[in-house]
């Protein structure tokens, strides 16, 4: 599978099978206890992501791809770029199995996430102003040294392990409509809209991206991939300028809506988070929740939702 060129929904199982002792089962808890619903007149629940090992679901993808890896590929150590939680869960992963990451970040990346990757063995450079700029410096520093390039978002085999996400829905919350999720790169909503529309007949999968970082919907829109000219969002897990032909054509055929959230909604949402439950999510993790509280997608009377809450973090409470 370590060639693997495409994501299949058995690709997903497989996954599954796979990584099952290396990550959580992270909880999809009901919220009818809250003091404000964020939904009136339907049921919601939450995928707390934001618990799983690394502090997101970037672990699920990170370990699926290092364990399919060859023994020579695992030794000559492993390269990426992330806005902070990929890196996390590349780390994590060559930690488990002792070979060497090395993490390219872009200025914008909060100085908590620098700390925890340093702290899970990885080494970490700067390169530019936002994600794209360190991919391309970790994409030379992979070519140049032999070492394996893990991407983010646009790899079948990462993929195939950010839908083993969309399994575990399915088994705690059979009854489930419509399921919510961040947008990035779109490797989360490639991996889970896969295998939600294998396991169930007519759910609905709706994306949420930043109005500052509207990559995906602008591309789908288009017909083609858009280049963003410019960012303007601090959710900078969420904010590449141009996602990949993978990710738009599989966004195309699975998710049925992309809607869009300020980053104000998203910081609203990630306190709401913390004073109902004691979570401390980043801010894009607060981007499912934004949505259905401010109305970018409003549910129908009875409709069950659950809003993927994708990662830890403090910024979204500053």
């Amino acid at each position: 599978m370590s060639d693997q060129q495409t994501l299949d929904p058995e690709h997903i199982q497989q996954a599954h099978e796979r990584i099952k002792e290396t990550v959580r089962r992270t909880p999809c808890l009901r919220t009818r206890f809250f003091h404000s619903p964020a939904v009136q007149d339907a049921a919601l629940s939450l995928k707390l992501e934001c618990l799983q090992v690394s502090g997101s679901f970037k672990a699920r993808g990170a370990s699926n791809k290092v364990l399919t890896l060859p023994a020579a590929a695992r030794e000559r150590g492993l390269v990426t770029a992330s806005g902070g939680n990929h890196g996390l869960g590349v780390a994590y992963a060559g930690r488990r199995i002792g070979v060497p990451v090395h993490v390219y970040l872009p200025a914008s990346t909060p100085a908590s996430k620098v700390e925890k990757l340093e702290r899970w063995g990885a080494r970490v450079f700067f390169e530019g102003e936002v994600w794209d700029e360190a991919n391309a410096r970790a994409q030379r520093v992979a070519e140049r040294d032999g070492m394996t390039y893990v991407h983010p978002f646009a790899d079948p085999v990462v993929m195939a392990g950010q839908g083993t996400l969309g399994l575990e829905i399915l088994g705690q919350s059979p009854s489930v409509d419509t399921v919510l999720v961040s947008i990035g790169g779109g490797g989360l909503i490639s991996g889970v809209a896969t295998a939600l529309k294998a396991g169930k007949a007519g759910i609905k999968v709706i994306g949420v991206e930043p109005t500052g970082a509207p990559t995906l919907k602008r591309s789908v829109e288009a017909g083609r991939l858009v280049e963003l000219d410019v960012i303007n969002t601090e959710a900078n897990t969420l904010a590449p300028r141009r996602s990949e032909q993978i990710n738009l054509d599989i966004v195309r055929a699975c998710v049925d809506d992309i809607v869009l959230v300020e980053d104000d909604d998203m910081r609203a949402a990630a306190r709401w988070l913390w004073f109902e439950m004691g979570l401390g999510i980043e801010l894009g993790a607060g981007a499912a929740v934004a949505a259905l509280r401010v109305g970018a997608y409003r549910p129908s009377s009875g409709e069950h939702i659950c809003a993927i809450v994708c990662g830890a973090g403090t910024d979204g409470l500053q």
